[in-house]
């Protein structure tokens, strides 16, 4: 029963690896496959747009910078308030009917350039242009062939359909509704990401030293049966203990292949039924590995142990304890609650909760044998993320785990298989997240290395 959970645990590991190393988006886009040339050479900048109507704080939209014109101010204080004025006609491919006077000009896309607009709303008095895209997403603008030396200067930024459609409503009923334009710049380190290695390293050190000290007893025990002479106790005790499962060589590097595949399927079949899947698949690893923790956690109470060593069998599962029958319904409504409310803000804590009792469960099964395999397996690791991060991108023109991590595709946030921690000093918000490999792995090598320690200051050693 055990080895079973074991492997079960050990393939769920192979999965969430698969798409271990992830990025937060930036506010930045670098896209050399685009026109760059002088007057148009801009980064694509996601652009801030708070708006009032009437005086009256409304929405804040996001919006995109386009190749050309001046650079935004960087913080809100310096951004002015400036009025929206709607173009007629639409398009802004011909001068307006009416002389603007520094307003903000609301366009439509289409049936000339980007540039072309630009053009007609500076020339006609705009201050600034922003650009209505025909969809719900954004679009980079970018220069038109011929254009060598663009004299543009005045900002232009694009803002999805359905916030241009609402801007436009509030201008027709014939409110006055002014804006700001300013693209804040990401801090390079928020305390967020402090807190996340520390929780990181805090996983890693409790996962170590807890299967650490379990080897150290389990080869306490095969002394103290081998010292008894009896081989047949020895025997059963060694291959039915806790279904340890050691890492060799070959399944260190067949790990690499596997693991691509896994993310190769992820990559083709992303989609929301397909996110909805790994949500499933993730709570059945959080439940496991929570029971875990919980369970080894009350064993260190006295009430609780003696609770823990009393078994019934349960069809289809073997020998359960009334410990670990008492903590399942807990751990499954945790799972639920949480798969339930995972879109909420404060999701993110029940997500930590399940992922690091996952890892340190995996941790517990999954252990390394002697320093060759190790080597072995984060080196393959390694190119695994190089390959996968930055070669894929000349086969797939975009970074395959990238896209897998961020869930792009899919209408969710992204797959669950991370820790994450939401970023506290970014104006920008969201959170600052790692996978879960890139804490298992390093974990399997200090787990290894503190088990050697601690066989060479104690004197025990483990038998396979």
């Amino acid at each position: 029963m055990k080895r079973g959970r074991s492997y079960l645990l050990v393939l769920g590991w192979l999965y969430v690896y698969s798409v271990s190393l992830v990025s937060g988006g930036d506010i930045v886009h670098h896209d050399d496959s685009l026109p760059n040339r002088p007057g148009c050479n801009n980064n694509f900048v996601l652009v801030k747009v708070p708006t009032r109507v009437n005086g009256k704080e409304k929405e804040e939209y996001v919006g995109v910078g386009a190749r050309f014109g001046p650079t935004l101010e960087s913080k809100e204080k310096h951004a002015t308030l400036i009025k929206l004025a709607v173009s007629d006609p639409p398009d802004c491919c011909t001068t307006p009917k009416y002389k603007l006077t520094g307003e903000v000009i609301l366009v439509h896309r289409g049936n000339c350039s980007f540039t072309t607009k630009t053009k007609v709303a500076e020339a006609a008095g705009a201050s600034a242009i922003i650009i209505i895209n025909n969809s719900t997403d954004l679009f980079k603008m970018v220069c038109e062939k011929g254009e060598d030396v663009l004299d543009i200067n005045i900002p232009v930024v694009m803002l999805p359909l359905d916030a241009g459609s609402s801007l436009r409503k509030f201008v027709d009923g014939n409110d006055t509704v002014t804006l700001q334009l300013y693209s804040p710049k990401r801090p390079a380190v928020d305390v967020a990401e402090v807190f996340l290695w520390l929780m990181a390293v805090g996983t890693i050190l409790c996962a170590s030293y807890w299967s650490a000290w379990t080897a150290r007893e389990e080869a306490i025990e095969q002394d103290k049966l081998l010292k008894d002479g009896s081989d047949e106790h020895l025997q059963v005790s060694t291959t039915s203990s806790r279904g340890v499962v050691e890492i060799t060589v070959i399944s260190a590097i067949l790990f690499v292949v596997v693991a691509s595949c896994f993310l190769i399927m992820l990559y083709k079949l992303m989609s929301f039924w397909f996110i909805e899947v790994l949500v499933v698949l993730f709570c059945i690893g959080g439940v496991e590995g929570l029971q875990t923790c919980l369970v080894a956690l009350l064993s260190c109470f006295r009430w609780f142990r003696s609770v823990g060593e009393f078994y019934v069998k349960v069809p289809f599962l073997g020998a359960v304890s009334y410990l670990t029958l008492a903590t399942c319904p807990f751990c499954i409504v945790s799972a639920v609650i949480w798969a339930v409310y995972r879109q909420y803000p404060f999701a993110w804590i029940g997500q930590d909760i399940l992922g690091i009792s996952l890892i340190i469960t995996v941790l517990q099964i999954v252990r390394v044998p002697n320093l060759k395999v190790g080597v072995v397996l984060l080196s393959c690791a390694f190119m695994y993320d190089i390959f996968w991060v930055f070669v894929s991108k000349w086969w797939f023109r975009e970074s395959v785990m990238i896209v897998v991590a961020r869930g792009d595709k899919s209408g969710e946030d992204g797959i669950p298989m991370l820790l994450k921690i939401p970023r506290m000093f970014d104006p920008w918000g969201g959170y600052s997240i790692i996978g879960f490999g890139d804490i298992i792995l390093p974990g399997l090598l200090v787990t290894f290395a503190l088990s050697v320690e601690i066989a060479d200051t104690t004197g025990w050693q483990t038998r396979s």
